[in-house]
């Protein structure tokens, strides 16, 4: 299983960005998707995660009201957009595909079995 994340760049704060994650059909229906970061000398965190359905949402509270995820299921794609960034927000994101199907959203890492390779997101003035 292969996940390919992209949309990362360089952007100023209080812009937005939109991520994105794609992999096969077969990969994607019935599983939760999720999204993570690492900044440079921190541990990877979790930054938003959606139910294999996509009715159910979950976030970090860094990033709640200011993020949005969301899935297309007829894409394979889940999507991660980031508005009002700061600063703080500079990281590599990756995507992560849950280890089992028809799971809610997860925040904990062990519970994906699948990483894209990351898009790195800078955040300057």
């Amino acid at each position: 299983v292969q996940l390919q994340a992209s949309g990362g760049g360089l952007v100023q704060p209080g812009d937005s960005l939109r991520l994105s994650c794609t992999t096969s059909k077969l990969a994607f229906t019935l599983y939760a998707m999720g999204w993570f970061r690492q900044a440079p000398g921190k541990e990877r965190e979790f930054v938003a995660a959606i139910g294999w359905s996509g009715a159910k949402t979950i976030y970090a509270d860094s990033v709640k009201g200011r993020f949005t995820i969301s899935r297309d299921n007829a894409k394979n794609t889940v999507y991660l957009q980031m508005n009002s960034l700061k600063p703080e927000d500079a990281a590599v994101y990756y995507c992560a595909r849950s280890a089992r199907r028809l799971q809610p959203p997860q925040s904990q890492p062990v519970a994906y079995h699948y990483w894209g390779q990351g898009t790195l997101v800078t955040v300057s003035s």
